[in-house]
């Protein structure tokens, strides 16, 4: 059936002595043939007052007072035709949204109900106070009208309010492409006067690789197309990307899909070194391995030995053969100083050294020396560095891509990256007015259980914090109620996708009632409940597709491509001497391998490192490069005199040889 005219009434508004309405709620009456279902806007008009709600809920009425006299009316037969036509009707609840005027707050005045046009969705959700600085979320759908849902900018990346919390069943919900839209939509409508920028960390597939290319030919279907005419977004993909991976094993290869030679250009490696990486021993090392003895040691080398870069030993020490001074500034260097102080330890008979005791020492030094292997492809030896920009630009979207990594090495970036910029943040060196940053799987990394972990005050720290200082979170997780309360509560704008009836069970969504949890079960993609600071109740939304090449056709397109080691360390050094030819680094590879009966991955791509590392004049690079490489040890072959020969061995000669015993000739 066709929309009704905004101007003819699809209802009353009633209110019955067991029903009455209230200064929030109200009930009204309308057809069986209405276009009204729940979250529908509504608007009552009296003369005296305007009242805008949204449904909650709905029954279904005839003149009937019990079901026995429906089934004598039919004879039992469910097919046969009843002698009376019944008046049938629609009893809708709806939860007031706004009311005009806004006091006294009273009830809803008996008057007619009217679907709400574009301008009365608007003035329903209080989108007229911010329409200049809001932010397209999707379109409510009235019938065949399309009318566009905006988050205030103040409200979503602050001051006045700040962060994004994204609830769902994982794969049905589309989290990430909610995220995504809104992150477009924010780059396209924030005002030219602010700058922003987003974080995103790739955690599953190709899902996030590609969002600089434009999406397979008809993609976007003709809905998506009317959606992003409604909200005034163009549909494209991301102008303006950055990639960051850490290397493989070989530490030449990003540990990347996007790894094919057309998409490499803006593909860069991140790798850190000992100061990097040494304030998170929490994140890296066991919890049992961190006793208050270890962290207390731990913190010695953190302040006396790495943060300044040198460490001086008294004369004592040095008569049990330390040297005066070691520099300490990667972990080759932290290695042998470790190796040092557990000499001048056992010299002493193991005694504490410096008020640390032994055995602590050597737990620290097993620990910490085993780190470049357990993080073989991210954290290095030498001490080069390859991070995140020092200040973030205007419309960029910067992705690391943790898809390919371990476990332990996803807890690593995530933590550390989100720490970093806590940090920046405190000092106002983001660079950008606003900072998105995108959290998946925040039930692993803010959980409600368990204990308080490095990643979780973070994550606390930027929620109660962030808004103010321009380091917003957008985060999200399958099941809300076993996130950190303080986490998500402090999220001041929440979507809802589709979310299974065990976790709608839980505590936290009593504040909805019983249909729109219904409702939320069966959510398709695409669809949302919003809520927002300006949103009195909850509304339902719907959103396009994000316009960017889906993970699965990039891959398909764009197939990894992983480059020969020789060639890898080409193309790496090549970025501070683009001049430098592939023959001449191939020949310094291959007379390393002569020489060394065999190619040394770990060494070639260790003198790479430290080359990147020194960033010599690019006419030097490759002299350098060759030095770093360790030279082959030179070997000479020693013999005995000659006629020198030694008595001959008999076994029986001696005293107390057995034949039945094997060992008496020893």
């Amino acid at each position: 059936m066709a929309t009704p005219a905004n101007d003819k009434p699809i209802g009353r508004v009633v209110g019955t002595e067991r029903k009455p309405n209230t200064a929030f709620t109200f009930n009204f009456w309308c057809n069986p043939d209405a276009p009204v279902g729940i979250g529908t806007i509504v608007v009552v008009r009296s003369e005296a007052r305007t009242v805008w709600g949204v449904v909650t809920e709905g029954f279904g009425y005839n003149d009937l007072e019990t079901p026995i006299y429906d089934y004598i009316g039919s004879d039992g037969v469910a097919e046969a035709e009843t002698p009376t036509v019944r008046p049938e009707m629609r009893l809708y609840v709806a939860s007031v949204l706004r009311q005009q005027p806004e006091e006294p707050v009273q009830p809803a005045p008996i008057a007619p109900v009217y679907l709400a046009d574009e301008t009365e969705v608007c003035m329903a959700l209080r989108m007229d106070s911010f329409d200049a600085r809001g932010i397209p979320i999707g379109v409510y759908r009235n019938g065949e009208r399309l009318s566009p849902i905006l988050l205030d900018s103040r409200f979503l990346l602050g001051p006045e309010a700040g962060h994004l919390n994204v609830t769902g069943t994982s794969g049905l919900a589309a989290k990430t492409s909610a995220i995504m839209f809104l992150i477009q939509a924010t780059f396209q409508k924030l005002s030219e006067d602010r700058t922003v920028a987003a974080l995103l960390f790739n955690v599953k597939g190709g899902d996030l690789m590609f969002i600089d290319l434009p999406p397979e030919d008809d993609f976007l279907t003709d809905e998506d197309k009317r959606m992003y005419d409604a909200l005034g977004v163009q549909p494209k993909p991301f102008e303006k990307v950055e990639y960051y991976a850490p290397f493989k094993q070989d530490r030449v290869n990003l540990n990347t899909l996007r790894t094919h030679p057309d998409l490499r250009h803006n593909v860069y490696p991140l790798h850190w070194g000992l100061k990097e990486v040494l304030d998170y021993t929490e994140v890296m090392l066991n919890r049992d391995d961190i006793d208050v003895k270890a962290d207390a040691f731990l913190q010695f080398i953190k302040q006396r030995v790495v943060d300044p870069g040198k460490f001086e030993f008294d004369k004592e020490e040095q008569d049990a053969g330390a040297p005066p001074v070691m520099t300490v500034s990667n972990f080759s260097e932290l290695t042998r100083w470790l190796d040092t102080v557990l000499r001048v330890a056992e010299k002493r008979g193991r005694e504490a050294w410096r008020s640390h005791a032994y055995p602590t020492i050597r737990k620290v030094y097993n620990r910490l020396s085993n780190l470049t292997t357990r993080y073989r492809g991210l954290v290095g030896e030498s001490g080069y560095v390859s991070d995140l920009p020092d200040r973030f630009e205007d419309r960029t979207v910067y992705v690391i891509d943790v898809s390919q990594l371990e476990q332990e090495e996803q807890d690593l970036i995530i933590t550390r990256v989100i720490a970093e910029l806590r940090k920046r943040m405190e000092s106002h060196q983001l660079g950008v007015d606003h900072l998105i940053v995108v959290v998946d799987e925040l039930n692993k990394y803010a959980p409600s259980f368990g204990r308080e972990t490095y990643m979780l005050r973070t994550l606390l720290d930027i929620t109660e914090r962030g808004r103010y200082l321009g380091l917003v979170l957008f985060g999200a997780q399958q099941f809300r109620s076993q996130v950190e309360r303080r986490v998500a509560g402090n999220c001041a704008t929440s979507l809802y996708g589709r979310i299974e009836m065990e976790e709608l069970a839980q505590p936290g969504y009593s504040v909805f009632g019983q249909a729109v949890k219904e409702k939320l079960a069966a959510c398709e993609p695409g669809e949302v409940l919003v809520r927002h600071p300006h949103f009195t109740q909850p509304v339902f939304v719907r959103f396009p597709r994000p316009c960017y090449l889906r993970g699965s056709d990039g891959i398909r397109r764009y197939p990894p491509q992983e480059k020969p080691f020789d060639v890898a360390v080409w193309e790496t050094l090549r970025q501070i001497a683009p001049q430098l030819e592939y023959t001449a680094v191939k020949t310094v590879i291959d007379d390393h391998a002569a020489q060394s009966n065999g190619m040394d991955v770990n060494r070639v791509s260790e003198a790479m490192h430290r080359v990147l590392l020194e960033r010599p004049e690019p006419s030097r690079v490759l002299e350098r490069f060759k030095a770093y490489l360790p030279k082959p040890l030179a070997v000479s072959v020693v013999s005995s005199p000659a006629g020198l020969t030694g008595p001959a061995f008999d076994p029986a000669a001696g005293d107390n040889y057995d034949p039945d015993d094997p060992f008496s000739a020893f």
